[in-house]
């Protein structure tokens, strides 16, 4: 039994930048009344409220979740008055020149520019900058269909490595690439879990679809805290439901 469950967003507990649907807004409700659940995702925060908090229900046990935004560069806590942001780990305006440039000459050099787009393929989330190959509003299946290995990012990842070497480079989403500054990831979102929430690694469950090296995932692994991959958020919602059902025989009820 763990005190606390930290899960991936995109491709873990809803489909890229989609919103959780209703079994597992109901599912994950349901998880925090026994447990405690953490959210670390390479999206900003205005996405966490359009994908999660706006669909889970109205008595939600929101005091539980915690939410770190740009794969752990911010830390939102909610409490009496409501969300809080706890901190954030923003870029310099020449870090930020650095890196967009980077991303730019590396994606034109990798020959895997997309020949059709929907939106901005660079976002700048302060503390975080993500390119999206596709465009922030690109359709699912084109998303899904344009690297489902991760082989093209990786390459990008490469160049990227050489290119801003001061930074961290890890692969999200169905076409993204986030970049922030070096040792604030997923493990560092962990670190700080630990830290404002006083429960040990050890204590903690990660649930995430990109755990493999080089994943934006890989990093809550390193932290020496249990991992479970998934392939999709079909398989997420079996592993809430055996978390749930452990629980309510722990407990009795649920």
């Amino acid at each position: 039994m763990k005190r606390l469950i930290v899960f991936d967003l995109d491709g873990t507990l809803a489909e890229s930048k989609a919103a959780l649907d209703k079994e597992m807004a109901l599912l994950l409700s349901t998880l925090l009344k026994v447990d405690r659940a953490a959210i670390i995702s390479g999206g900003d925060w205005p996405q966490f409220e359009k994908q999660v908090i706006s669909q889970l229900p109205e008595k939600a046990k929101l005091a539980h979740l915690s939410i770190l935004p740009t794969c752990g560069t911010k830390f939102f806590k909610y409490g009496s008055t409501g969300w809080k942001k706890i901190y954030s780990e923003d870029f310099t305006t020449q870090e930020r020149k650095q890196i967009i440039s980077a991303l730019d000459k590396a994606v034109l050099e990798s020959g895997f520019k997309a020949s059709e787009t929907w939106g901005a393929q660079i976002e700048d989330r302060g503390s975080q900058i993500t390119f999206s190959a596709l465009g922030q509003q690109a359709p699912l299946e084109p998303k899904k269909a344009w690297d489902p290995d991760f082989e093209k990012r990786k390459k990008i990842k490469i160049l990227l490595d050489k290119m801003i070497p001061d930074f961290s480079v890890r692969l999200g989403g169905a076409t993204s690439i986030d970049v922030t500054k070096p040792g604030i990831d997923k493990a560092y979102g962990m670190f700080k879990l630990r830290d404002i929430l006083d429960i040990s690694i050890q204590e903690m469950l990660f649930i995430g679809d990109a755990l493999f090296e080089g994943g934006n995932d890989y990093p809550a692994r390193t932290t020496g805290a249990d991992c479970i991959q998934v392939r999709d958020p079909q398989e997420t919602k079996r592993v809430i439901e055996t978390i749930i059902a452990l629980n309510k025989d722990k407990h009795g009820k649920v």
